[in-house]
């Protein structure tokens, strides 16, 4: 009984948000494939597609295609397609963040319109959209999961505009768990600590994150993207199936740090 609670074996899930081999998304979607989970995953663009493809190769991934959250229709195609081909969705994973550089480097209080408008769209507004194409495809319940980080919650040197927006996000999964929940859809927030990821390296000074979260944190190591991946596995299957609307900390007890 235990073993059944996390074998994903005939469950299918969309995986959004892999730009290499040190992904986070990538984490995920080895840990999913490992657990028996059927994937779909997508690049961003032509540039990213000779890094992701080769990846989704060796997952043996079912379904590939592009993905530009910001590009009209791209979005409503690939939920097209997952349902022509698949006919459901069991899982979700939301792992993209974008905030333009100026606004990203700079004072929150100085952000423009402009820049968190785009922020929240594809860090934030983007879940909610796959969301809402999502519910009509779990028809017998299923997992959203997203990225965020504890900027969301705490003020993070140098994390500026990404605080709100993530803030944003996480309010934005209480909210869709608790209308989803009815009809057996769970929807969770997964915050890693800082990770060497090339995401994240568009965040000033970075390199302190690290060091202070693996000097400190009470088990004195950086999460990795495997420790990451372990979680949402846990979360797409039925072992989670009473767990949602909250966000789970993977980053070796950081957040309790003060």
């Amino acid at each position: 009984m235990t073993q059944a609670l996390f074998d994903l074996r005939g469950k299918r899930g969309l995986v959004v948000g892999i730009a290499n081999d040190q992904s986070i998304a990538w984490g995920c979607a080895r840990a999913l494939r490992a657990a028996g989970a059927e994937l779909a995953l997508t690049w961003l663009n032509d540039k990213a597609r000779p890094h992701v493809e080769p990846l989704a190769q060796q997952l043996g991934a079912a379904l590939t295609a592009p993905l530009d959250v910001s590009v009209p229709g791209q979005l409503e195609a690939l939920f097209a397609q997952i349902e022509r081909e698949w006919g459901g969705l069991d899982f979700l994973v939301h792992s993209i963040a974008f905030a333009p550089r100026q606004d990203l480097h700079g004072r929150v209080t100085d952000s423009s319109a402009a820049g968190f408008a785009q922020a929240m769209d594809v860090s934030c507004h983007s879940f909610m959209r796959m969301a809402k194409l999502a519910e009509p495809l779990m028809r017998q319940g299923g997992s959203l999961m997203a990225m965020t980080y504890l900027g969301a919650e705490d003020v993070i040197a140098d994390y500026g505009l990404m605080g709100p927006v993530k803030a944003a996000l996480e309010a934005s999964v209480r909210y869709l768990a608790a209308e989803l929940g009815p009809a057996g859809i769970r929807v969770n927030a997964i915050s890693p600590g800082p990770l060497a990821t090339r995401a994240a390296s568009g965040i000033a000074h970075f390199d302190r994150l690290l060091a202070d979260a693996e000097a400190r944190s009470p088990m004195r190591r950086l999460a990795s993207i495997d420790d990451v991946g372990a979680l949402c596995a846990f979360l797409a299957g039925d072992g989670a199936r009473a767990i949602t609307g909250g966000t789970l900390y993977v980053d070796g007890g950081y957040n309790i740090l003060n």
